[in-house]
């Protein structure tokens, strides 16, 4: 096909209004981030005094680093790879990508090429026997060939309305990237704390397999005494209903492990292997026993949350901007440039050249209040989108504030519940002796060993409840939707760029 000037040139002409496209305007108002109102200091830290780390250390500690348990981490790696969830966001991030891909496609002339051949039998009364391209034969033929290429409603976006589309639609995308971020936190969060509440389970299931072989020596002991007359039938019943209660309470505790394991197997999305490395002992989870919580502002940038509730705030301060040029005129080009000749042995030569030019005006003069609704409704959403945000600051705000005070409060418990189970134990211990000795009535030696078990009980709830929040402190402090931590160049590593041009 031979290329004549005019043709090129027409060509580089529609290439330099695709420049100007991409060189105009938007109407998207300025965006300032909101300042939601919470205080600049956590309220742990608020009347101690204590100074506050600045380092977010939670939000760079990839979560490979911060579970050190290789049982839970290899939990935590088969969830990553096979639970349900996270494919679900990924396709979200996929589908959204693909949206945007769509939208911004609009900022360029869609070209189609095609070609035609015509071939018809006129009638004799059509009047058409010395028509070119007519041929004479018995039936006459009628011939037409056509070749080219074209652009299609192609809109020239003076005002922006087609950019602010496509960076609403950017936005979105950017948002289900974070969503999720915040979805990997979540699965790894849950996957932790329904870990630990296993092992708690665990270590219920494991007290009270003790408390009942304890408890049924000491029934065998007091039937033997009865048959010796030592003791009455009370303290056997007494005795047995102990034992009785203690297999209910190894029951419930079979019962919370089978539960247990199957929300491990939901959460990781697959049975459990049996080949897992061995576990570590409750408490032995995580390296840290403490997190710097950081200053709030920073934890603004480190959840993904609330990074995604802006990206949605930006979205729809976008959509303001092509609701505004929705007011202005509208140019839509349709342009064609090809060959056509009746006659086949002409096609591809310089007079066959043919080219049309379409371009379209739509001015708005009366849409009774559309366009007025739309941008009303435009800055409403906005002004909603923003309330979200402002929301979201705000309780991420106190979900770090309630970790860092159950920090706190679950150290102190901790200690005084070790203590509390030392004194039940060494009273039990010493009741029992008792009992033996016959100075003192096994109803003694009862109360003493369900006080000891309750506190045990209570022991193991309040270690898995602190471990469980340290937990939710990394993972509301922005942390866990890294594997690893970061590597920090070293002091003096870093090299000036180099400016090309």
């Amino acid at each position: 096909m031979q290329m004549t000037v005019l043709s090129t040139f027409r060509r580089a002409g529609m290439a330099g209004m695709a420049g100007l496209l991409l060189a105009g305007c938007t109407m998207i108002p300025h965006y300032r981030r909101p300042t939601p109102p919470m205080a600049r200091t956590w309220p742990a830290y608020a009347n101690t005094g204590q100074p506050v780390v600045e380092n977010p250390l939670a939000a760079d500690l990839g979560w490979a680093e911060f579970f050190t348990d290789p049982r839970l981490r290899a939990l935590i790696a088969i969830a990553i790879r096979e639970n349900r969830d996270l494919r679900q966001a990924a396709a979200d991030i996929r589908r959204a990508q693909g949206q945007f891909d769509i939208q911004h496609a609009g900022l360029f002339p869609a070209i189609g090429g095609g070609g035609e051949a015509i071939f018809q039998a006129p009638s004799g009364a059509a009047g058409l026997s010395f028509a070119p391209g007519l041929d004479t034969g018995n039936p006459p033929l009628f011939k037409y060939f056509q070749m080219g290429v074209g652009v299609s409603s192609y809109e020239i976006d003076l005002f922006g309305r087609i950019r602010s589309l496509s960076r609403e639609a950017a936005e979105h995308a950017l948002m289900q990237r974070e969503n999720a971020r915040s979805m990997l936190i979540s699965i790894i969060s849950q996957v932790a704390t329904a870990y630990i509440s296993w092992l708690g389970d665990q270590a219920q299931l494991h007290l009270s397999d003790e408390t009942m072989a304890s408890q049924q020596a000491t029934l065998d002991m007091v039937r033997a005494r009865f048959a010796h007359g030592e003791t009455d039938e009370m303290t056997v019943r007494q005795t047995e209903t102990q034992v009785a209660q203690s297999g209910a309470f190894r029951d419930e505790s079979r019962r919370h492990v089978a539960q247990d394991e199957n929300l491990v197997t939901l959460l990781i999305g697959q049975p459990i292997p049996d080949n897992l490395p061995p576990a570590r002992p409750l408490g032995e989870q995580t390296i840290m026993q403490d997190l710097p919580p950081g200053l709030p502002a920073e934890v603004l940038e480190h959840r993904p949350d609330i990074m995604s509730a802006e990206h949605d705030l930006l979205a729809a301060n976008a959509d303001i901007g092509a609701a505004k040029a929705a007011f202005y005129p509208r140019i839509t080009l349709t342009a064609s440039d090809g060959i056509s000749s009746l006659q086949p042995h002409r096609l591809f030569t310089s007079a066959a050249t043919t080219w049309g030019v379409s371009p379209q005006l739509q001015v708005p003069l009366l849409n009774w209040g559309q366009n007025s609704g739309n941008l009303k409704a435009s800055r409403a959403m906005r002004a909603a989108k923003a309330a979200a945000y402002e929301k979201a600051v705000q309780s991420a705000f106190r979900e770090v504030a309630d970790a860092l005070a159950a920090r706190d409060t679950y150290r102190d418990e901790t200690g005084q519940m070790d203590r509390y189970v030392s004194t039940t134990g060494d009273a039990y211990r010493l009741a029992m002796l008792r009992y033996r000795a016959g100075t003192d009535s096994y109803l003694t030696s009862l109360v003493s060993q369900r006080n000891y078990l309750q506190a045990q009980q209570w022991q193991i709830t309040i270690a898995v409840s602190r471990y469980q929040n340290l937990v939710t402190l990394y993972r509301a402090l922005g942390g866990g939707w890294t594997e690893h931590t970061p590597k920090q160049p070293a002091p003096g590593s870093q090299k000036a760029p180099v400016r090309k041009g």
